[in-house]
């Protein structure tokens, strides 16, 4: 594992106006930005494609595409099928849009699906960002349980009570008004459909043992105040994958994405740039 000094955010400063558009491709919604090398944005299981939106325009402005999904049964995508596999979808929606090997974005639920994808198609996998990301919920049995049990809550009390209760925690304690409240509209969107199906795969995902073979270059970032998975998860991230980097965000919590979009823009292209 590499830690890293993280370049100054003004690094990564758009320029110029970048085209945005919607495709449904297998019935997932994909917000795209841009053109060039293809970029690939997962979402967390509170978020939809409009997360990842800030991060997208700032990569998209220095010459890659990005595809913002919201993930089956979020946002404005179908309702997924029960027993979905996640990985195995982005790898279809990718084949479909015939870009080549893209580069992977994902926070925290969507970093385990990145996780997974690279595993297991390593030759569709340019790079993976794991942003605030984890093993997954079945590292242990309370975990598992305890993400079982927010989908009868969601059920019980809807998503804007439960965005009320739990939104506060995903960012910083220095974060603006304005992001806090991005981020709990966001949580209070969540659809049933969606979450239930993203809690069923984080409940059973156990990355562990893969992190070790992974041969894909991996850049790991995390909130410095990320208090769901916290920093201790991301090092476990970053020292179990060869070759890995390790990069903390100040001023960030688990929305780390929406937070400091531009920190998080600055990283990664300094982090693609030293690929080349």
């Amino acid at each position: 594992m590499r830690s890293s000094s993280l370049p100054p955010a003004t690094e990564a400063a758009p320029t110029g106006t970048i085209a945005e558009g919607r495709k449904t491709v297998h019935g997932i919604s994909l917000v795209i930005h841009g053109e060039g090398t293809p970029v690939f944005l997962m979402h967390g299981i509170g978020g939809a494609a409009s997360s990842c939106g800030a991060l997208a325009h700032l990569l998209s402005a220095r010459g890659y595409q990005t595809f913002c999904w919201d993930a089956p049964g979020y946002g404005e995508s179908a309702a997924p099928p029960e027993g979905l596999d996640h990985p195995a979808l982005v790898l279809k929606i990718l084949a479909a849009l015939d870009v080549g090997p893209a580069h992977l974005i994902g926070t925290s639920w969507g970093g385990v699906i990145a996780t997974r994808i690279a595993a297991q198609a390593p030759e569709a996998v340019r790079s993976i960002v794991l942003a605030d990301s984890t093993r997954g919920s079945g590292i242990n049995k309370t975990a598992a349980q305890r993400m079982l049990a927010r989908v009868p809550e969601l059920a019980a009390v809807g998503p804007e009570i439960i965005a009320a209760r739990r939104a506060a925690r995903l960012v910083s304690p220095s974060a603006p008004a304005w992001v806090a409240e991005a981020v709990r509209a966001d949580m209070a969107a969540v659809r049933l459909s969606g979450f239930a199906s993203a809690a069923a795969m984080m409940a059973q995902c156990d990355t562990t043992d893969l992190l070790p073979g992974l041969r894909i270059p991996t850049l790991v970032l995390v909130g410095q105040d990320d208090v769901i998975t916290g920093v201790a998860e991301s090092r476990v991230l970053a020292e179990n994958i060869p070759g890995a980097t390790l990069g903390i965000i100040p001023g960030a919590g688990h929305a780390a994405v929406q937070e400091k979009p531009t920190e998080m823009a600055a990283a990664i292209l300094a982090f693609w740039e030293d690929l080349r």
